[in-house]
């Protein structure tokens, strides 16, 4: 089965084609090719996301990303068996504009189209990687606009044990780049500023890292850095309160983590959105999960951000051979990963 999948949730739009055989068991062996194109200048000049800028540069840059993905791995239209698009959450406008693409070209072509829930797609791309996790695991899903600690049983199978109660950890990395006027996207600005800063000099707080409560939040660690950054000049440079900054979501984010896979007894933990990308999580969450006997995943850098292979992917496992051929052009802006089922 070859199933085309477009990702459009927000500022990136991503194409990826998916080959799945019945006696396939290297999940990687499956995706042919992926395309992806960033909107990330575009809206730098804005400081974030507009979402009429976006919706309307998806419609540019999708059917010509399909082609080329198409080119890239040897296919025709006509040999797509099925279409999987990101239903949401994200934005609305963004989504749309996936949601009609799939189901027209699902309706000319005839083949089954399934929307795909975007989280669902971070969660389980870990599995396309050379080494991939086996269920049950934690999942740790940190990425600009979600925060939360899962408990994975299985495709369809989720439990959530942590979220975030107000800014993302991603969100947090952007808006405290911002205070240090380092633009948009400011989590990638930020971490490398902190690789010269020294954190320590100034003390950020830690919130919720005491006692076992696996929900996060981030927003007050950002008014602190607020708050410090108006002495920057004569007392904190901007690369320590980076450095800082980067240290104290990084500890509570490995110690909650933690805490989740010796609450359920799991020793598996993924972690996947773009937040996974930071090397310093990497290298702490390697590190400190080490000594408890837990061993961590990752997806590969290039799955950690929006993709169109985590949507091609999850729809695969998704799709059944009794599958109705309906075409709607609904989307989900808003949709709780936890009402999934298996497929």
């Amino acid at each position: 089965m070859l199933v085309l999948g477009i990702e459009s949730s927000c500022d990136e739009t991503g194409v990826a084609l998916y080959q799945h055989l019945p006696d396939q068991r290297d999940h990687r062996a499956g995706l042919l090719a992926q395309t992806l194109y960033s909107q990330v200048r575009m809206h730098a000049d804005y400081g974030g996301v507009v979402p009429e800028l976006a919706s309307r540069d998806h419609i540019r840059r999708l059917l010509p990303l399909c082609r080329e993905a198409l080119r890239q791995a040897g296919r025709t239209l006509a040999q797509v068996d099925a279409i999987a698009y990101t239903q949401g959450p994200g934005l609305a406008g963004a989504l749309l504009v996936g949601a009609s693409v799939a189901n027209a070209l699902g309706f000319a072509l005839g083949v089954p189209v399934i929307g795909v829930h975007h989280l669902e797609g971070h969660l389980l791309s870990p599995l396309l990687a050379t080494d991939p996790p086996a269920f049950p695991f934690v999942a740790l899903l940190v990425s600009g606009g979600h925060t939360q600690l899962m408990r994975v049983d299985g495709v369809g199978a989720y439990t959530l044990l942590g979220e975030t109660m107000d800014d993302a950890a991603g969100e947090a990395f952007d808006k405290t780049a911002q205070l240090l006027g380092l633009g948009y996207p400011g989590g990638p600005a930020l971490a490398a500023l902190a690789q010269s800063g020294r954190p320590g000099v100034v003390r950020l707080p830690r919130p919720l890292l005491m006692g076992n409560s696996l929900d996060f939040s981030f927003s007050g660690l950002k008014t602190a850095v607020a708050l410090a950054s108006r002495d920057t000049a004569s007392r904190y440079k901007p690369a320590d309160l980076a450095a800082e900054f980067q240290e104290a979501v990084v500890d509570v984010l490995v110690a909650k983590s933690l805490v989740a896979c010796e609450t359920t007894g799991l020793q598996h933990l993924v972690v996947a959105g773009g937040v996974g990308a930071n090397q310093r999580l990497r290298q702490r969450l390697t590190a400190t999960a080490g000594t408890i006997g837990v061993r961590v995943y990752y997806p590969e850098l290039s799955l950690c951000t929006d993709n169109g292979a985590m949507i091609a992917f999850a729809g695969t496992l998704r799709l059944s051979a009794d599958m109705l051929r309906g075409y709607q052009f609904t989307v989900r802006p808003r949709w709780d990963l936890e009402t999934l089922t298996s497929p």
